[in-house]
C-alpha cells in the first residue's frame, strides 16, 4: 500500500483544533485513494509528524501550503528529518498546483461577483507567495473579464488598504485551510479597509478539494 502525508502549518497557540480539521480532510482525500494510506500532521502540533509517519513504508508529502517557501523547502525537510521518516519525497505545495488556480477561477465565476479582491498571506521573506497570488489575478482577468487585485495580510499591498470596490465585489481568501487568518485576521482587514461587497469560503474549504488533492497524489 502507498502512502501519502498531508502537512500543514497549523495554529502553534492551539494546535488542536487545526490539527483535526487537518485529518478530517485526509480521511475525505483517502477516500478517493483506496490503495493509499494517507496521514495527516500540523507543524505545530509536537511529534505530530513522527506520530503520522511512525511505522510506513516512505512514500509521498503533500504540503498543504499556498506556495513554496521556507516552510515547504527547509522547515518540512528538517522536522521529518528529525522524527526519523527518511526517503519521504516531498511534492509541490498546494496553492501552486494548475488545478487548484483553475478551482479559484470556477470559484469566482460561480459567485456571480463583479470585482474581485483576492485574499492571501504574503510573506515579507519570500516573492513567492506575492508572485503566486499576483499571477493568480491576473489569470482571473484574463479568463472571467472581471477586474481583479490581489492584496496581503502579511505583505503590501495590504487587504486593510483595499479601497475602490463596490457592493458586488466578493473577496476570495487564497488559504488551504479556515484557520485563524481566515475567520479573525481577514474579517478584521477587511472590516478596517471598509469593504462593502461578500467573503467568500476560502478555497481549500471547497467540497472539490480532497478530489483534486487525491489526483494530484496520484499524478506524483
Amino acid at each position: 500500500m502507498r502512502t501519502a502525508l498531508i502537512v500543514a502549518h497549523g495554529q502553534p497557540s492551539d494546535p488542536l483544533p487545526a490539527a483535526a480539521e487537518l485529518e478530517r480532510l485526509a480521511q475525505r482525500v483517502a477516500a478517493h485513494l483506496p490503495d493509499w494510506q494517507v496521514t495527516a500532521a500540523t507543524l505545530a502540533e509536537p511529534g505530530a509528524l513522527a506520530l503520522a509517519t511512525g511505522g510506513l513504508a516512505p512514500g509521498v508529502v503533500f504540503p498543504l501550503f499556498m506556495a513554496a517557501g521556507w516552510f515547504t523547502r527547509t522547515a518540512i525537510p528538517a522536522r521529518l528529518e528529525e522524527a526519523g521518516a527518511v526517503g519521504w519525497r516531498i511534492l509541490p505545495p498546494f496553492g501552486a498546483a494548475e488545478a487548484v488556480q483553475a478551482l479559484a477561477v470556477t470559484l469566482v465565476r460561480e459567485s456571480g461577483g463583479d470585482q474581485v479582491l483576492l485574499a492571501a498571506h504574503g510573506s515579507f521573506k519570500s516573492p513567492e507567495p506575492s508572485r503566486i497570488a499576483q499571477a493568480l489575478a491576473g489569470r482571473i482577468v484574463a479568463e472571467t473579464g472581471l477586474p481583479a487585485k490581489a492584496a496581503f495580510i502579511d505583505q503590501s499591498p495590504q487587504l486593510a488598504e483595499a479601497r475602490g470596490y463596490g457592493p458586488g465585489a466578493v473577496c476570495l481568501p487564497f488559504f488551504a485551510m479556515a484557520g485563524g487568518h481566515v475567520l479573525d485576521d481577514l474579517p478584521a482587514a477587511l472590516a478596517e479597509a471598509r469593504f462593502p461587497g461578500r467573503l467568500l469560503p476560502a478555497l481549500g474549504t471547497d467540497d472539490r478539494v480532497p478530489a483534486l488533492i487525491a489526483a494530484l497524489i496520484t499524478a506524483a
